[in-house]
C-alpha cells in the first residue's frame, strides 16, 4: 500500500532489536541476510554510524494548505493521517540514547537503543527528549523506520563501510526471525486487516470533497415572576404570535401574562462543509428544532426570542414549536488574491462574520439571544448577498458586507424573506450593510469597531427589528414608511490572564419614522445597549468557561412615543446573566445558565423575571 500524503514520520519499537527484525522481514531482507552476511568479514571495525537518514523526497508529498477548512477531512485523509500522529510532535534524531530521557541505563531496552541509536542511526526521538517506546507503532511510523533502517544498511553494504554490520549480527537477527516468526506473522495480518477496512471505507464514504458534522441540544428551561408581567400586545394568548395596537386614548394596549410551565426542547444542526480546491468552502447547514422557550410568555409584541431566552432553546424554522428541518446557512466562500476571500449565498449567516466575541461564542459563553450577540445593529442573522474579508496585516481584519433579508425562521406569509421575494427582492425589503474593523493589539484582546446603514421594511406598516426592541407606528396608530437606521457599535474581549478575561458591547442607533399620513410630523428613535462582563477559563476543569455578564438590550433615549410596543412606561429593562459550560467528555458538554431580567418590556412596575436552563450538548 502506498503511502504518500505528507505526515511526521515517526519511530517506534517494542524492542529495537525485533523492531529491526521485523523491517528485514517485512521488506522481504530475511532471505538476502546470508548474501549480506558473505559480503562483510570479521576484521570490519566498529566505526559508529551517527549520520541521520530520510525518506527521499518521492516518498513524502506536501499537504496543500487549507486556511479556510482546517476541519474538513474525507476517508481519503484518513489513509494518509494514521489518525494517532500529533503534528505538533515532530521527530528529532537523536545520536546519543542518554538523549531519550525516559529511558536510562537501568531499563531493559537501554543495550539494544544503544545499539540501534549510536551504531546505526536510525532511530528518532520526540524533540522533548522522549522515545516513548511504550507506544503501538502506526504503519506510518513502521514505513518510515523500514526506509530508514534499509536504507542505512544498503549504504553500509554498497559503499563497504568497515565493521558496522558484522556477520555476528546478521545471525542474531536471524535466529530472532526465526524465534518471532509468528507474532511477525500476526503483524502482518493486522496490517492486512487495517488496509482492508480502509478500502472499505473509501469506497463506501459519504463523499470525497464534504464533511458532515453536527450538534444536538436537549434543553430543560423555566422562567416564572412573582406576579404577572405587563406585556404590550393586542392580546397575550399566544407568545410567538403578537400584535401590537393603541386605545382609543392612543396609548399602546397593555395586557397581562403569568408564569409558563417548564419545557423539554431540543435543537439539531447538521452542517456540510465542501471543498473543491482545498482553499474554498461550501457551507450548507440544516436546522429542525421544536423549542417554545418558556419566558417568551412574558415578551411584548416585537420581542419575541429576545430577553430570557436560551439561543438554543428555539424552533428552527418559521413554525414555532414544530419539528421542521430548514436550511439555515447556505453560502460559498472563495479567496480572491492572498488578503481577500469572499462569501456569496443566498443564506450567509451574519454572526459567522460580525460582532464576535470569544466569551459570548453561543456553543461556550454566553447563552442567551441578548449575550450571543449586539442588540442593536443586527437586524438580519440571514440574508442573501456579499461578504468581503480583507486581511489587513497580523492586527488588522477589516469585514465589509450587504445582505438582504432571508431569515430560515420568518413565516414568509407575514410578508418576510424578502430577498427571495419579487415584491421586495435583493434590495427593497429589508436590508444592511455593515463594515467592521477588527483590531488585535494582543493575541488575548480583539476590538472590534463596527458600523450598519439599515433599511427596516413596512412590514404591515409599522416597522420591528433591531435597532427597535419592540414595534414602531406613527405615535398615533398609523402606517409609516421603511425606516433608515445608522448604527454604531464596539466590541471588545480580552484575557487579562490565563485564566480570568473581560468582554463588552457597547451599540448606538438612530432611526428615522417617516409618516406615510400627511400632517404628521415623523421624528427619531434613538437607541443604546450596553453589555460587559466576566469570562473565567478552566473553572473547575480545563476546557471549562464561565461567565457572568450585565446587559442593557435596549435603552431608549429619544422617540419613546413612536413604540408602540416596547417602549413600555419609561423603565429600562436590564438582564444579568451567568452561563457555565462544563465539557463532560469532548464531544458531550453540561450548560446550566440562569438570566435575572429586571424591568422587563421596559416597565418599572414589572416584577423581575427568574430564567433557569439546563442544555445537554452533543457535537459529531
Amino acid at each position: 500500500m502506498m503511502m504518500n500524503d505528507a505526515i511526521r514520520w515517526q519511530v517506534w519499537a517494542t524492542t529495537p532489536v525485533t523492531f529491526l527484525m521485523s523491517l528485514l522481514v517485512s521488506n522481504g531482507v530475511v532471505n538476502t541476510l546470508p548474501a549480506y552476511a558473505s559480503s562483510i568479514t570479521e576484521a570490519q571495525s566498529t566505526e559508529e554510524i551517527t549520520t541521520s537518514t530520510t525518506l527521499p523526497e518521492n516518498h513524502v508529498e506536501s499537504s496543500p494548505n487549507l486556511p479556510i477548512l482546517d476541519n474538513l477531512t474525507s476517508v481519503a485523509d484518513l489513509s494518509s493521517t494514521g489518525g494517532e500522529i500529533d503534528s505538533n510532535q515532530s521527530i528529532s534524531q537523536v545520536t546519543n540514547v542518554t538523549q531519550l530521557r525516559d529511558v536510562s541505563p537501568g531499563d531493559w531496552a537501554f543495550e539494544a537503543l544503544r545499539s540501534l541509536v549510536e551504531r546505526y542511526g536510525c532511530i528518532a526521538g520526540y524533540p522533548d527528549g522522549n522515545y516513548r517506546g511504550n507506544r503501538a507503532m502506526t504503519r506510518y511510523e513502521f514505513a518510515a523506520g523500514l526506509n530508514s533502517c534499509l536504507q542505512q544498511i544498503e549504504r553500509i553494504i554498497q559503499t563497504g563501510d568497515k565493521g558496522t554490520v558484522s556477520s555476528p549480527d546478521l545471525s542474531t537477527l536471524q535466529r530472532l526471525i526465526d524465534e518471532f516468526k509468528t507474532e511477525l506473522a500476526s503483524l502482518g495480518s493486522q496490517v492486512d486487516k487495517l488496509e482492508g477496512r480502509v478500502a472499505f471505507l473509501e469506497d463506501r464514504q459519504f463523499s470525497t470533497t464534504t464533511k458532515l458534522s453536527g450538534l444536538v441540544w436537549m434543553n430543560i428551561t423555566s422562567a416564572s415572576a412573582n406576579d404577572d408581567v405587563r406585556v404590550e400586545a393586542i392580546s397575550a394568548a399566544s407568545p410567538d404570535v403578537r400584535f401590537a395596537g393603541r386605545g382609543t386614548d392612543g396609548k399602546p394596549l397593555v395586557q397581562k401574562a403569568d408564569n409558563p410551565n417548564i419545557t423539554m426542547s431540543t435543537l439539531t444542526f447538521l452542517t456540510l462543509n465542501t471543498s473543491f480546491t482545498g482553499k474554498d468552502l461550501l457551507v450548507t447547514q440544516l436546522a429542525a428544532g421544536n423549542g417554545l422557550s418558556p419566558a417568551n410568555q412574558f415578551a411584548s409584541a416585537g420581542l419575541f426570542n429576545s430577553f430570557g431566552t436560551p439561543f438554543l432553546d428555539q424552533t428552527a424554522g418559521p413554525n414555532n414549536g414544530a419539528t421542521e428541518v430548514v436550511i439555515r446557512d447556505l453560502f460559498y466562500q472563495f479567496p480572491v488574491g492572498d488578503r481577500v476571500k469572499l462569501v456569496v449565498g443566498p443564506r450567509v449567516n451574519w454572526h459567522r462574520f460580525f460582532d464576535d466575541n470569544s466569551f459570548t461564542f453561543f456553543l461556550t459563553g454566553g447563552s442567551s439571544f441578548n449575550s450571543n450577540g449586539t442588540t442593536v445593529y443586527d437586524p438580519i442573522d440571514r440574508g442573501s448577498g456579499v461578504v468581503a474579508l480583507v486581511n489587513l496585516g497580523e492586527k488588522l481584519q477589516l469585514n465589509m458586507g450587504y445582505l438582504g433579508e432571508n431569515n430560515e425562521f420568518l413565516p414568509s406569509a407575514f410578508g418576510f424573506n424578502t430577498s427571495s421575494n419579487p415584491s421586495k427582492g435583493l434590495f427593497s425589503g429589508t436590508n444592511v450593510i455593515t463594515a467592521e474593523l477588527t483590531y488585535k493589539p494582543t493575541p488575548r484582546a480583539n476590538i472590534r469597531l463596527s458600523y450598519s446603514h439599515i433599511t427596516l421594511d413596512n412590514n404591515g406598516g409599522v416597522v420591528s427589528g433591531e435597532p427597535i426592541y419592540g414595534v414602531a407606528d406613527d405615535g398615533f396608530g398609523g402606517r409609516i414608511k421603511p425606516a433608515d437606521v445608522n448604527a454604531f457599535g464596539v466590541n471588545f474581549d480580552w484575557l487579562i490572564s490565563s485564566k480570568i478575561g473581560i468582554f463588552g458591547r457597547y451599540g448606538y442607533a438612530t432611526t428615522d419614522i417617516d409618516p406615510s399620513t400627511p400632517g404628521i410630523s415623523g421624528g427619531n428613535i434613538n437607541s443604546q445597549s450596553i453589555q460587559f462582563g466576566l469570562g473565567f477559563r478552566d473553572l473547575g476543569k480545563e476546557g471549562a468557561l464561565a461567565t457572568v455578564s450585565f446587559l442593557v438590550p435596549f435603552d431608549i433615549l429619544k422617540g419613546r412615543k413612536f413604540l408602540v410596543a416596547g417602549g413600555g412606561d419609561g423603565g429600562t429593562q436590564y438582564e444579568v446573566e451567568a452561563t457555565y459550560y462544563y465539557p463532560l467528555t469532548n464531544n458531550i458538554a453540561i450548560v446550566p445558565a440562569f438570566y435575572l431580567i429586571g424591568n422587563p418590556n421596559n416597565f418599572d412596575s414589572n416584577p423581575t423575571i427568574y430564567v433557569g436552563n439546563l442544555r445537554a450538548q452533543f457535537s459529531f
